[in-house]
């Protein structure tokens, strides 16, 4: 189930609420107590929708925090080359640790790494991730809504390419990215997707590219459904790079669902 919101006449945390409410309210999904996990999107600190918008992830924290929590930590890591600590001082997510006061901002560089096989990988047979992810209750993702140069297309399951230790990308992007990324999507299951598609790039991508607005607010429990309807949204958009590709035959969707990813 996806569930779509506009927000053209809305108030952002109205919205995600009201987009999160047929699955549930967050109460559904976060409990006191819990230790919560955000993943945004921080491989760079270009502008939204390049990076995730700060006014959104106040949004997501604002909700989150509401249902007492122990501890809310918000990270994410760089390509190789990159440094998360300045993404996230240059967008402002930093700050947020002085707005919401259990919340943590880690930048995942930094942190130890974890090596763990993934089960049925054909082309990623292990994988290091954050140690802490371990001791998560629960896991929210937060995609933004884009084509991508290499992966054609990149949502919440490209997202978890974020939660894999940065030189280990390298090698992820020496051939078969697409199914790589669905075998990744083994080692990670995030309990709640909320997907900011208010704008979009629907051609080009990761760090720019033709932006068009769709003005909606996605919610789910699956990456893969929820990425399908991402897929669909930029393809109503002339000039869009996904034209002709059937949502299902996108090979990370493809991958993903005979994985048995949800």
């Amino acid at each position: 189930m996806v569930t779509k919101v506009d927000v053209s006449n809305k108030n952002l945390t109205e919205a995600i609420n009201e987009a999160i409410a047929p699955l549930g309210g967050i109460s559904a999904f976060i409990g006191p107590g819990d230790k919560v996990f955000l993943k945004p999107n921080f491989n760079t600190s270009d502008p939204f929708p390049a990076s995730s918008d700060l006014a959104l992830l106040q949004a997501v924290c604002q909700i989150v925090s509401l249902q007492k929590p122990s501890e809310i930590i918000l990270g994410d890591s760089p390509t190789f080359f990159g440094n998360s600590k300045k993404y996230f001082e240059d967008t402002g997510a930093k700050n947020l640790e002085s707005e919401f006061e259990n919340l943590k901002v880690v930048f995942l560089n930094d942190e130890p790494w974890i090596s763990k096989p993934i089960p049925k990988g054909r082309f990623l047979k292990k994988a290091s991730i954050p140690a802490f992810i371990e001791n998560i209750d629960k896991i929210i993702y937060l995609p933004c809504l884009k084509t991508h140069s290499w992966a054609q297309y990149t949502g919440a399951l490209k997202l978890t390419v974020g939660l894999l230790k940065p030189i280990e990308r390298l090698k992820l992007h020496s051939g078969h990215l697409q199914e790589k990324i669905a075998e990744l999507n083994n080692l990670i299951s995030p309990n709640l997707i909320i997907m900011d598609a208010r704008s979009c790039f629907i051609n080009k991508g990761p760090t720019h590219g033709e932006i068009k607005k769709p003005n909606l607010i996605l919610a789910s429990k699956s990456r893969v459904e929820i990425d399908i309807e991402g897929v669909k949204i930029i393809q109503s958009y002339q000039g869009n790079s996904l034209e002709g590709i059937a949502a299902l035959e996108l090979p990370q969707i493809k991958a993903a669902k005979a994985l048995n990813i949800s």
